[in-house]
């Protein structure tokens, strides 16, 4: 798999996607695009990889969208390329293993968009986050008015996406839009702790987790219940609950089949 706007590494269980268009502030092009969803698809399909983490080359994580090849674009142009990332987008947020954000420097529009789609998300020290799409004529396009509501709340989001203002790292901390701010030459090592504390636990219980946490995003109260515990019931007919709970009784630490 030959890449050029895309680095793609495992350390262990983890996958380690970097964006790599550091010229560009890691703008995402059309390249990066068909990049991306080359990696996700294989990732996808490598039952070896228990989590990813994303981060990005340079000095930035993401400045967004590539304004030379969007600033001429006609609806119709606009609508595929959008819709596109958006898809991307969905693909990872539905991807059946925890995804990491590991924001190594400012993260802008779509590259906010990105981070909103992973499961976790770090941040080195200093950085800012912005969705200031409205300073271009435009709106956030792939999740940033629909993902970023659900994560900090209705306030805080219109906020960002109305005035279009970065908040800094310990803001975006305090509201929820970041799980931990590390200093920078510890945002991998920090990522890659907790990638591997998420490969010790076990794979299904994993991916039900996942399952059951997105599921409830988008439905009521009463319905997310329902899936939630008949989720869990249906989790006691694994070989991964019966060396959980077997561990537990007798005080070490479970072997879980596949992990």
């Amino acid at each position: 798999m030959e890449l050029n706007t895309v680095l793609y590494d495992k350390y262990n269980n983890t996958g380690i996607i970097t964006l790599n268009r550091p010229a560009f502030m890691n703008a995402l092009n059309a390249e990066m695009l068909r990049e991306l969803f080359l990696v996700v698809d294989k990732i996808s399909g490598d039952r070896e990889v228990k989590a990813i983490i994303i981060t990005g080359s340079g000095k930035m994580f993401a400045a967004g969208w590539d304004m030379e090849y969007l600033a001429d674009a006609d609806p119709v142009k606009a609508e595929k390329f959008i819709e596109s990332a958006r898809i991307l987008l969905d693909k990872i947020d539905q991807l059946d293993r925890p995804v990491i954000a590991a924001l190594n420097g400012p993260s802008l529009c779509w590259g906010t968009e990105l981070a909103l789609a992973c499961d976790v998300r770090i941040a080195s020290e200093g950085i800012y986050i912005a969705e200031p799409e409205i300073n271009l004529g435009i709106i956030p396009g792939a999740g940033g008015t629909q993902r970023l509501t659900r994560i900090i709340g209705l306030g805080w989001a219109k906020y960002l996406v109305m005035t279009g203002a970065p908040i800094d790292a310990l803001t975006a901390l305090r509201i929820g839009l970041l799980t931990s701010v590390v200093p920078d030459d510890q945002l991998m090592e920090e990522a890659k702790k907790i990638a591997k504390a998420i490969t010790l636990r076990s794979t299904v219980a994993m991916k039900a987790a996942k399952k059951s946490l997105n599921y409830g995003m988008n439905a009521n109260l009463p319905a997310g219940l329902i899936y939630e515990y008949n989720t869990w019931a249906s989790l006691f007919s694994t070989e991964d609950q019966k060396e959980g709970m077997k561990a537990f009784l007798e005080r070490r630490k479970p072997v879980f089949k596949d992990r």
